[in-house]
């Protein structure tokens, strides 16, 4: 196959990729949120020209020049009758770019703008950035906070492996016109997973953190922070609110951080955050949810027990086995949209409503902590339908 037929060819089937519909994955019920059968995005979805030189005289052999490994970590928001995305993508290797995508529908059909996103730099900028979160805040910006990794001065050589962790700000009017600030700083020596509140909390900005004394290590950091600055250029904190705390032998026992921005309900601010435990594979990450007080944001009010979505099937396998993380949701109306990654390979979409997720928020049981009183739970479930069944008169007893 010569280079034209061949380019033509790459160009084809990633035509077919992008314009292919998705569909919910009927297999899949709980009630709550619906799965779809195909990813949203995936290294296959970065358009051929982002990764290869496509001029016959300086490529005659059509050599991938600049691979994609995953595309992951998605922030998202829904503007003027479009979803979009800004996806983390990682190159082979290993840095991360911001790209942003869009979309009518919010589940397939997503096209990459015509360049990825060039971070502004500061003069002391971190090797990596990634993990972006979408805000439109009532200040009239839409804020980008992203995680900005760094080794660390004074390091041994012969240790490359640790690292540290800062939160980067950037913020636009379009998505298009970036503009950026300081780095978030609090008295954490990490922040890894920080996101902004959208609204003011007493004339302040609030924001939600995850205080860790080193990259993987939470040490004394105790769960999901809450922190107020007068200003977000820049953005300084004082002391961090521990108010979603990590648990023993539950879904959140080694860590926990939050998503993407929590949504206003009538009811409360619902969140959608991630929980880590340890397993004989490694950290398992799952997402759950809790709702705080739409006028103490800091008080938690509701939080179901257990995973809200795990790695399910084929979401299990990649380069970070049995993890599913999310730090982009976007809001339609009352449909709710999360884009979930697994595995730091590919990105999903998961949707519900809000009434739904208030359902499953205040009506599902909280975690009961010990086996004991779990299993009560379920007995009480168990009784409850047994008797009901035997009320109206039909059998959902096992033969």
């Amino acid at each position: 196959m010569n280079f034209d037929e061949r380019l033509r060819q790459l160009l084809s089937r990633h035509e077919t990729l992008i314009v292919k519909p998705n569909e919910v994955n009927d297999s899949f019920y709980n009630g709550v949120y619906k799965r779809y059968r195909n990813c949203v995005l995936t290294r296959d979805h970065t358009p051929v020209h982002w990764r290869y030189d496509i001029n016959p005289e300086t490529n005659p052999r059509l050599i991938e020049r600049l691979g994609v490994n995953a595309a992951m970590n998605a922030g998202a928001i829904y503007l003027d009758g479009k979803f979009y995305l800004m996806a983390r993508m990682e190159g082979n290797d290993r840095k991360s770019f911001f790209a942003i995508v869009e979309s009518q529908t919010g589940v397939d059909r997503f096209h990459f703008w015509d360049k990825p996103l060039l971070v502004p730099e500061l003069p002391s900028d971190g090797t990596n950035l990634y993990d972006m979160r979408l805000v439109k805040h009532e200040d009239g910006w839409i804020y980008g906070i992203f995680c900005v990794e760094s080794r660390p001065r004074g390091v041994v050589e012969s240790d490359q492996s640790v690292a540290e962790a800062q939160c980067g700000i950037i913020r636009s009017k379009d998505l298009i016109n970036w503009e950026r600030l300081p780095n978030f700083e609090s008295p954490s020596p990490q922040q890894r997973n920080v996101v902004l509140h959208p609204e003011f909390v007493d004339g302040k900005y609030a924001w939600y953190t995850r205080p860790q004394d080193g990259f993987i290590d939470t040490g004394s950091g105790g769960g999901i922070g809450l922190a107020l600055s007068d200003s977000a250029n820049p953005a300084v904190c004082g002391q961090e609110k521990i108010i979603n705390k990590r648990i023993y032998h539950t879904i959140k026992e080694v860590k926990n951080g939050a998503g993407a921005a929590p949504i206003k309900t009538s009811r409360g601010w619902l969140h959608i955050a991630h929980g880590v435990r340890n397993c004989a594979s490694g950290l398992r990450y799952v997402l759950y949810v809790f709702v705080t007080d739409l006028n103490d944001i800091s008080r938690v009010i509701a939080e179901p027990g257990g995973y809200f979505i795990a790695p399910l099937g084929d979401e299990r396998i990649g380069d970070v086995s049995n993890v599913v993380f999310s730090n982009g949701i976007a809001v339609r109306d009352e449909e709710v949209f999360i884009y979930y990654a697994s595995c730091d390979t590919r990105l999903h979409v998961a949707t519900s409503d809000i009434p739904t997720l208030l359902d499953y928020a205040f009506n599902n049981p909280e975690d009961a902590v010990r086996s004991g009183p779990c299993t009560r739970q379920r007995i009480d479930l168990i009784e409850r339908n047994l008797s009901y069944a035997s009320q109206y008169g039909f059998n959902i007893r096992q033969a």
